[in-house]
C-alpha cells in the first residue's frame, strides 16, 4: 500500500473533549442487527457508546489496503488501484459508513464512490487536476475568490470519507504544503475578506470543515461573523452523511450562534440516509439552518430517475431541499463516472411536473476554466410570434403564453 494513499492518525481531530456524541437522544436510533454484527466483527474492542462518537469513528476509519481487505472482498479491478502509482486520492472511510457498504456486492453504489478502481488511473479527453481553475483564483492560499459578491474559504484539507469523484482531488487527504490550512492560512483568508467589502457571502468547505474539532469551528465562524459585510455564512459538507455522529449538541450550539448560517450537504444515494442521517439533519433543521443538498450524477450510482426521485423525496421528509445536481467534473480520473449531459436533462425532464417543485434541484455545470455554475435545462420553449410564446408542458402538451413581442 503507498504511503500517500494512507492518511495519518495525525489528522484526525483530538483537542475537543471525549464523549461528546452520547446524549440520551441518540438511544432512538438503535442498531439494526446486520450492524450490530458489523461493529462485532471487525470491532470486537467497542461498544455502540463508541460507534456514536465521532472522534471514534475517525480514529479507527478504514484507510489502507489490508483493513479494506479484511471487511471486504475486493476485485481484481478494485486491487489493481492500489498496486499502481497513479491513485493519488487517499482513501477513508469511516466504520459507520463501511457498514452500509458491508457485504453488497462490487456493484454497490456507495461502494463504487468509496473504494478506487482501476479507472481511476486513466487520465481521458479534458480531464485536469483542477479543472475549475481554483489555483488560478487563489489570491491567497485559502480563498477561492471567482464571484464578485462571494468567496469559497477552504478551512482544512480533511474530510471525514473521501469520494473517488473529488473535485479537489488535488487537495483533501494530501499532505503537502501548499494545501496545509492552519492559524496563518486562516489569518490570511480572513485579512482578504476584510479588505474586500464587496464580499457579502463566505462558503467554507475544504476538505470538510465540520470536521474540525468545536473549538477551531468556533474561532472560524466567529471571526467570519464579526466581519460587518459577511452578511451570510454558508457552510459546505458530507458528514452528516459519513460521519453523522459529528452533529452533537455541543455542535448545534456553536452554530446556532452564527445565523444566518446555510449548510449544502452532499448526498448521492437513497442508502445514505438512515436513523443516523436523520437524526443528524433534524438537528440542523430544529436549529433553524436551512439545508440544501448537492448531488453528483454519477454513472451507474445515481443516474436513474428513480433513484434521484427517492433520494431527493427522503430528503425532503428529513428537511433538506435538493439544491444542485451537478454534471460530475472533469477531474482527471473520472471518465468513468461521467454520464452524458443529455442523461442529466432528461432525468430532469422526468422530474419536473411528476414530483414536487421543492423535489427538483437545478442542473448545473460547474464550467472548466472557471466559469462557474452554468443552470442547464430541458427546452420547454417551442417559439414564439408576435402575439405568443409556445410552450410545452412536462407531458409535451403546448400551451401558447399571451406575450406581444
Amino acid at each position: 500500500m503507498r504511503r500517500d494513499m494512507i492518511q495519518d492518525d495525525d489528522d484526525v481531530p483530538l483537542e475537543e473533549e471525549p464523549g461528546g456524541a452520547q446524549t440520551s437522544e441518540e438511544d432512538v436510533v438503535k442498531q439494526p442487527t446486520a450492524v450490530s454484527f458489523f461493529y462485532k466483527r471487525f470491532f470486537p474492542d467497542s461498544c455502540p457508546a463508541d460507534h456514536r462518537d465521532w472522534k471514534w469513528q475517525t480514529r479507527n476509519s478504514i484507510k489502507d489496503l489490508k483493513r479494506l481487505s479484511e471487511i471486504f472482498t475486493l476485485s481484481d479491478d478494485e486491487l489493481s488501484a492500489f498496486s499502481n502509482s497513479g491513485v493519488s486520492l487517499p482513501v477513508r472511510i469511516t466504520p459507520y459508513y463501511a457498514s452500509l457498504m458491508y457485504g453488497k456486492s462490487v456493484d454497490n453504489p456507495l461502494r463504487k464512490t468509496m473504494i478506487p478502481r482501476e479507472d481511476e488511473l486513466i487520465v481521458s479527453f479534458g480531464e485536469s487536476g483542477d479543472t475549475l481553475c481554483e489555483d488560478h483564483m487563489t489570491p491567497v492560499p485559502n480563498i477561492v475568490h471567482r464571484y464578485p459578491d462571494r468567496v469559497l474559504f477552504l478551512a482544512t484539507e480533511f474530510c471525514g470519507a473521501y469520494c473517488r469523484y473529488c473535485t479537489r482531488h488535488r487537495l483533501v487527504g494530501q499532505n503537502h504544503d501548499d494545501y496545509r490550512f492552519n492559524a496563518l492560512s486562516w489569518d490570511l483568508g480572513i485579512k482578504y475578506i476584510e479588505s474586500h467589502p464587496k464580499i457579502r457571502d463566505v462558503i467554507v468547505s475544504g476538505g470538510d470543515p465540520l470536521t474540525l474539532d468545536d473549538f477551531k469551528l468556533n474561532i472560524l465562524l466567529s471571526r467570519l461573523r464579526a466581519i460587518p459585510h459577511v452578511q451570510i455564512i454558508r457552510i459546505g459538507t458530507k458528514v452528516p452523511a459519513v460521519l453523522p455522529q459529528r452533529i452533537t449538541p455541543k455542535l448545534i450550539e456553536i452554530l446556532k450562534k452564527y445565523h444566518p448560517l446555510y449548510m449544502s450537504l452532499h448526498f448521492t444515494h437513497p442508502d445514505e440516509i438512515t436513523p443516523e442521517t436523520s437524526l443528524a439533519c433534524n438537528r440542523l433543521a430544529d436549529a433553524g439552518i436551512p439545508l440544501g443538498s448537492q448531488t453528483v450524477l454519477l454513472k451507474e450510482v445515481n443516474n436513474d430517475y428513480h433513484v434521484l426521485k427517492d433520494l431527493y423525496h427522503k430528503l425532503l421528509k428529513i428537511r433538506v431541499r435538493p439544491y444542485y445536481l451537478y454534471q460530475c467534473d472533469p477531474v482527471a480520473g473520472s471518465a468513468h463516472f461521467r454520464t452524458p449531459v443529455k442523461e442529466g436533462l432528461d432525468i430532469m425532464a422526468q422530474l419536473r411536473g411528476f414530483t414536487s417543485g421543492y423535489a427538483v434541484p437545478t442542473y448545473v455545470i460547474d464550467a472548466p476554466g472557471g466559469g462557474g455554475k452554468i443552470p442547464v435545462l430541458p427546452d420547454y420553449v417551442e417559439g414564439r410570434d408576435e402575439k405568443y410564446l409556445y410552450l410545452k408542458n412536462f407531458e409535451n402538451k403546448s400551451f401558447k403564453y399571451p406575450d406581444p413581442s
